[in-house]
């Protein structure tokens, strides 16, 4: 077997052997350590006890610093999850800012494919849909929406709450529904479709 070291290997071990030697010169065995407890006036009776402490005080060390290390690791996960939130957040934000009404009208539950400026409810009552064809919508996902209809005074008298199906196209139609009775006020109506708190179209009608 070849033996033959470099010179790069022969600096290695010699500093190897010089580490083991300084750690074997620091090391005291039991004897050695009892001699210098005597020569300080203290019992040795203590040292078994004492050498636990010190184990325990080491252990304990090394447990606050693993403590440590986890404190610092959930308090980045938690750091970074906020941050991703606080994106994704801003980016809905984004993605729903963008969202505009490119068109809407007012229909009977059967449409004709015209806008209804006019209605005079029937016995049981009229029910009135209206439409919006949304532009930029964002596809891949459901957009929450609302619609507020309110009567001649400027009264809210009804709030639609709803979710859009999976949007599958930029422009999309959505639509909400509002039942007008006989009884219902007579005069110019107001219909508002919102993203949020932001209003997206408005329509007026006559109930007659």
């Amino acid at each position: 077997m070849d033996k033959r070291l470099t010179d790069d290997q022969v600096q290695r071990l010699v500093a190897e052997v010089q580490r083991l030697s300084d750690r074997h010169h620091a090391e005291l065995d039991t004897a050695e350590v009892q001699d210098i407890l005597q020569q300080l006036d203290l019992s040795p009776e203590f040292l078994d006890d004492a050498l636990i402490q010190l184990k325990r005080q080491d252990a304990l060390v090394v447990q606050q610093r693993r403590r440590r290390w986890l404190v610092a690791g959930v308090a980045g996960a938690v750091a970074l999850g906020l941050a991703s939130w606080l994106w994704l957040g801003n980016q809905q934000q984004q993605e729903l800012s963008q969202v505009v009404a490119q068109g809407d009208r007012i229909t009977l539950s059967q449409d004709d494919g015209g806008s209804l400026s006019r209605v005079t409810p029937q016995s049981g009552g009229s029910e009135l849909v209206y439409r919006i064809t949304l532009a930029d919508a964002p596809v891949g996902e459901q957009l929450a929406l609302s619609c507020s209809w309110s009567d001649s005074d400027g009264q809210v008298v009804h709030q639609n709450q709803y979710r859009t199906k999976t949007i599958t196209t930029a422009v999309w139609p959505t639509y909400c529904r509002y039942t007008v009775g006989s009884e219902s006020p007579k005069g110019n109506w107001t219909v508002a479709a919102f993203v949020g708190d932001r209003q997206l179209s408005d329509a007026t009608f006559t109930v007659e």
